[in-house]
């Protein structure tokens, strides 16, 4: 039986005017996160009056206030503080939802019909790449400045040794099982086995149900079968730890969920209050993570040069567009960031929104300091991809048809997903310590589709790009 309620709804703070508001919750986490370690950049943040235009730089200044353990700790500390759960018509702390009863649904699975694949394949346009194709690639794409050369290195440490594709050994939880980037249906051809859990709605468990019979693993998922499978996680977080607890095996919670304006803030937050939730109940529990590339990072002077590079050598066209433009399109990326450690690639994107960019924020943050506390954790940034958020937004869609003019390389779900997954098994099976910078970390296995090197500052571009995607 799918959960689809409202009984025990993740919802926004109520305000001093009484609305729940995402803005003054954004505003609010942001200020706390960064008070642990720039109090002037905090109280910068506090004041914006604009937050859904203002945001921008207050994301950035949470990259450039310190190493990024203590503002990912306050501003984590901040989102279960502040973040209510709706319950018989009153408001509760969000980490007390696990204290409720609650019965875990049903149990089915589906087993795949096909022979293993013992090899990493990756699609990618009208080939697949395998072997010696699959090196030149990544050679091609490290020069291009697409990926970062940790990626490369990690995907061909994985393609010689093809032993590490089946991870039957653990028990892979993908949140958001219907999600294009998610990992699912690789991993369930390489053999191994997935928990999956999304959205109660038949046509997407339909699908990831085909995935896994196409597959050669198993599937386990809640509910009798694709008909009512699926839990809400904003309505049914207490049904989906008990559930979760009682899957055998070594747990991985990989957070790929998404969803809306609003909500997705609000969705990030309850599968981080989960994985916390079970990390206590099972200790060992592994978290992964995907990174989405327009957000802002801390990168290192290999990457300035680059794209400093880049940038002195731009088209005649692009100076005087500069220039005509009044110094508001085709920014250099790094102006002021010379020998600055480390200097900051800001992909931004104004139309995601601050609801977006908290979302993955925190998403970001768990992933610092889990690996802090010697937790497993699997994070990688992921490349811009023609997802269908992606193309149901048509500024992005056309941006990103764009995007090839300046230098970025924007991927198909299907060659995104392959190549994601590899880096995703690479970490899980060679676990490393945290950093003792988390921005170091989150470079590791980059593949931000050229982001960080290109020589304009992205969002300067993207009007660009969009007129030429146009037509």
């Amino acid at each position: 039986m799918a959960i689809l309620s409202g009984v025990n709804e993740v919802v926004f703070p109520l305000g001093a005017d009484g609305r729940r508001s995402s803005s003054e919750f954004g505003r609010a986490v942001v200020a706390d996160a960064l008070r642990a370690a720039d109090p002037g950049a905090a109280d910068a943040a506090a004041a914006e009056s604009d937050w859904r235009k203002g945001y921008l730089p207050h994301f950035r200044a949470l990259v450039a206030a310190d190493d990024g353990y203590a503002t990912a700790t306050a501003g984590l500390d901040s989102v279960h503080r502040r973040l209510r759960v709706r319950r018989d018509g009153e408001d509760i702390p969000l980490d007390d939802v696990f204290a409720i009863e609650a019965e875990p649904p049903a149990t089915f699975t589906v087993d795949g019909g096909e022979k293993a694949e013992t090899e990493l394949l990756i699609p990618y346009g009208e080939e697949v790449l395998r072997g010696d194709s699959l090196s030149r690639q990544l050679d091609t794409w490290v020069t291009a400045g697409v990926l970062e050369a940790s990626a490369a290195e990690m995907v061909r440490e994985v393609a010689a040794n093809p032993d590490w594709l089946d991870l039957s050994d653990h028990r892979l939880v993908v949140l958001g099982a219907g999600a294009e980037l998610g990992p699912l249906p690789a991993v369930l051809a390489w053999g191994g086995t997935v928990v999956g859990i999304d959205l109660p709605r038949p046509a997407l468990w339909e699908r990831v149900a085909l995935a896994a019979r196409n597959g050669a693993g198993r599937l386990i998922a809640p509910g009798t079968s694709p008909a009512d499978a699926g839990i809400d996680l904003l309505s049914g977080l207490p049904e989906t730890a008990r559930w979760l607890l009682g899957v055998e095996g070594h747990l991985v919670l990989g957070n790929y969920v998404y969803a809306p304006g609003g909500a997705y803030p609000l969705v990030s937050a309850a599968v981080d209050a989960l994985g916390v939730h079970v990390q206590k109940q099972r200790p060992g529990t592994g978290l992964a993570f995907l990174a989405t590339p327009t957000d802002t990072f801390g990168v290192p002077a290999d990457v300035v040069a680059q794209a400093t590079s880049n940038y002195r050598s731009r088209s005649a066209a692009a100076r005087v567009t500069h220039a005509v433009s009044g110094g508001r399109l085709l920014k250099p990326h790094y102006p002021s960031d010379a020998g600055a450690v480390p200097a900051i690639a800001d992909s931004l994107v104004p139309q995601q929104g601050p609801n977006y960019a908290l979302a993955k924020r925190i998403q970001r943050w768990r992933a610092s300091v889990a690996r802090q506390s010697g937790a497993e954790v699997s994070f990688a940034v992921a490349p811009p991809t023609t997802t269908r958020s992606v193309t149901n937004n048509r500024l992005l869609a056309a941006a990103y048809a764009g995007a090839h003019l300046f230098g970025v390389e924007v991927f198909a779900p299907a060659t995104s997903n392959r190549l994601m997954a590899a880096l995703l098994v690479h970490q899980l099976r060679n676990p490393r310590p945290a950093a003792p910078q988390a921005w170091t970390d989150e470079n590791v296995g980059a593949v931000h589709g050229g982001l960080w090197r290109i020589g304009y500052l992205p969002r300067t571009a993207l009007g660009l790009a969009a007129v030429r995607g146009f037509f």
